[in-house]
């Protein structure tokens, strides 16, 4: 097993015990939840007369059920109304902290916590939402949990775990021009599978993750649940800190320089033992694009989408019905894809420096005819300075519809769906038939840019085609 990693060190200093059956009981350091997950895991507390142990580490928002349009109450959809008085409900009765959308600083979970300065180094953080590996791009150890253990961190602010192994994933060199840290991650799936991950936890490394900014490194973390890993994580450094000052938490400065020697113990040593180590050169990648109907079907802008008996056995049904739902061929390659809806958001690409870049790409162009393109900042935070920036007058000049916070088209459990069988140029994390709201619907995951790219050109497009625009930030 590895021994001496940030993953090893954050174990073993919120172990609590070792339980009879195995398994690590841990303390958690900051639980986050949502409308959806948490109203069963409240009730069974209520069933037992307990209270929520500790909710000064519990923080709640509202992301995947909320409008991103209309946002008066009562909601137009009865159910997503009734989980949110469900949430406010139960977070006022426990006391616990929530950013509803009258606060201006609502939005989706994993946007949040990193932006209020509560995601740190060191941490164990938890939540019902399997996307919680984003927090990993600050050196936490972050899970997705189920609604057990939901009641469970509740009920006692620890859970029990198995402990995992450790992949190291070394990408050095970089990037080129329109490649992101979005193609980054969508390589590592392709290469390893979907399910190379499991019982494993990724330490991301190298010069490629280094000089990745803050937001770039959580897209890269956020998307290690689609690769079968339990968690993926990211070394703290400068860059880190450099964030977490600007941070509320951290106004602070005192506090600050009290974590940070904290900080700088956790991280893996240079002498650290791995289970295993995954090698990539980011100098030799393209904008990757999914071609099916999970996210490790991906192949270079490009590439020719493969024939499935050239796959593994064991994939290559699910190849054949994956082209057959795209309507896609061995041979052919993305480039030229028609699609009807572009979608930027989620908790993996809808933070300002992901605006930003596909402003970049639309400034001074159209949104093609035949498409429909919507802009989802992924907080209200965003959202402001986004439209201080002007961001909202370039991304509608062009054509975008410009929403409110939320999870919005990434999962479909709002108004923001796709409808019969359109094609969606999507920044978001999945691509599994029926996640965008229709059967019919089909999905392909890229960079924000390359996004952008395909609104304007109603296919998908080599972003590295179309000239950048100078954008004031």
């Amino acid at each position: 097993m590895s021994e001496n990693t940030l993953y090893d060190k954050v174990w073993d200093r919120h172990k609590v015990t070792t339980l009879p059956n195995g398994q690590d009981q841990l303390f958690v350091g900051l639980h986050l939840i949502h409308e959806v997950t948490s109203p069963q895991a409240f009730g069974m507390l209520q069933e037992r007369d307990l209270e929520v142990a500790r909710p000064d580490l519990t923080l709640a928002t509202v992301d995947h059920i909320v409008p991103t349009a209309d946002q008066s109450r009562p909601y137009g959809d009865d159910a997503a109304e009734n989980m949110m008085s469900e949430l406010e409900a139960n977070v006022r009765d426990a006391g616990i902290d929530f950013l509803d959308p009258t606060t201006g600083d609502q939005g989706i979970v994993h946007v949040v916590g990193p932006e209020q300065g509560l995601t740190q180094p060191g941490k164990t953080i938890v939540c019902g939402d399997s996307h919680t590996s984003t927090h990993g791009a600050f050196g936490a150890l972050a899970f997705g949990i189920g609604t057990s253990q939901i009641r469970d961190v509740l009920a006692t602010q620890t859970i029990a775990m198995e402990k995992q192994k450790v992949r190291k994933i070394q990408v050095d060199g970089e990037l080129e021009e329109g490649v992101e840290a979005k193609d980054i991650i969508l390589e590592i799936i392709r290469r390893l599978g979907t399910e190379g991950g499991v019982g494993y936890v990724y330490e991301y490394a190298g010069e490629a993750i280094e000089n990745l900014d803050m937001e770039g490194r959580m897209s890269i973390c956020n998307m290690s649940i689609e690769g079968g890993a339990r968690a993926g994580y990211v070394n703290p450094d400068e860059t880190t800190y450099e964030w977490l000052k600007e941070t509320d938490y951290f106004q602070d400065n005192e506090r600050f320089e009290e974590l940070k020697p904290y900080w700088e113990s956790i991280r893996s040593d240079e002498d650290a033992e791995y289970d295993d180590v995954v090698h990539i050169d980011a100098g030799e990648l393209d904008p990757v694009v999914t071609w099916g109907t999970t996210p490790g079907q991906g192949v270079g802008i490009d590439d020719p989408i493969p024939a499935p008996e050239d796959l593994p056995e064991d994939k290559q049904d699910t190849a054949r019905r994956a082209q057959e739902h795209m309507r896609v061929a061995p041979g052919d390659t993305m480039n030229g894809y028609d699609i009807d809806v572009a979608f930027l958001g989620s908790c993996t690409n809808a933070r300002l420096p992901d605006l930003r870049r596909a402003a970049r790409i639309v400034t001074g162009r159209e949104v093609h005819d035949d498409v429909r393109a919507m802009v989802v900042p992924g907080s209200q935070r965003v959202q402001k300075r986004a439209e201080e920036e002007g961001l909202k007058d370039v991304f509608e000049e062009a054509g975008f519809e410009w929403r409110n916070a939320g999870c919005s088209m990434c999962l479909g459990m709002n108004e923001d769906q796709l409808e019969g069988d359109e094609a969606c140029a999507s920044s978001s994390n999945r691509n599994f038939i029926g996640r965008q709201g229709s059967k019919d619907g089909r999905t392909v995951l890229m960079n924000p840019r390359m996004v952008a790219a395909a609104a304007i050109e109603g296919e998908v497009t080599d972003v590295r085609d179309l000239p950048e625009a100078e954008v004031t930030a």
